[in-house]
């Protein structure tokens, strides 16, 4: 059984995301979605909440599993036997940074690949920190995130009417 990583905050998870893990189910036996656990950041979201959601998203679909997970991605890899990293790619300014990534976790296990996804077309343009903007301000994020998501948005973030 092959499985790749996807990593990330998560913060909500966005169709983005959801594409990009349809698209990872179709290349690998099993994703993992690893949200990331960062002491540096003030999430709108808990990790609790974040895994709930992703669960809920996926729950229909067994090849995908989810985990928090913090400190170094490789070592996270290794206790869960992966060596396979899925990453999205929406604009150009996302290569420099998803490389310099991707060589650094080969420096550190030389095991880890890095695969490269681009989304859908329709959504390249899409971040979480986005939506939460949109959102926050009173726009339409529905088509941008799951409803699951739109609902728990509606609950957690006040809109700017």
């Amino acid at each position: 059984m092959k499985t790749a990583v996807y990593p990330g905050s998560f913060d909500p998870m966005t169709n983005g995301h959801v594409d990009l893990v349809r698209r990872g189910c179709r290349i690998f036996d099993r994703v993992l979605v690893a949200v990331l656990v960062n002491g540096d950041k003030v999430p709108l979201f808990t990790v609790d909440e974040r895994i709930a959601m992703v669960r809920s998203v996926f729950r229909r679909q067994p090849q995908v599993r989810v985990k928090a997970f913090s400190g170094l991605l490789v070592d996270f890899l290794r206790a869960e036997g992966a060596n396979v990293v899925v990453r999205g790619l929406r604009v150009m300014s996302d290569f420099e940074y998803e490389f310099q990534m991707a060589l650094m976790n080969r420096k550190l296990d030389p095991e880890v690949e890095t695969i490269f996804l681009t989304p859908k077309e329709e959504l390249s343009y899409l971040s979480s920190r986005l939506v939460k903007e949109v959102h926050g301000l009173g726009g339409d994020v529905s088509g941008l995130v799951p409803s699951l998501v739109l609902r728990a948005l509606n609950r957690k973030l006040p809109t700017a009417s």
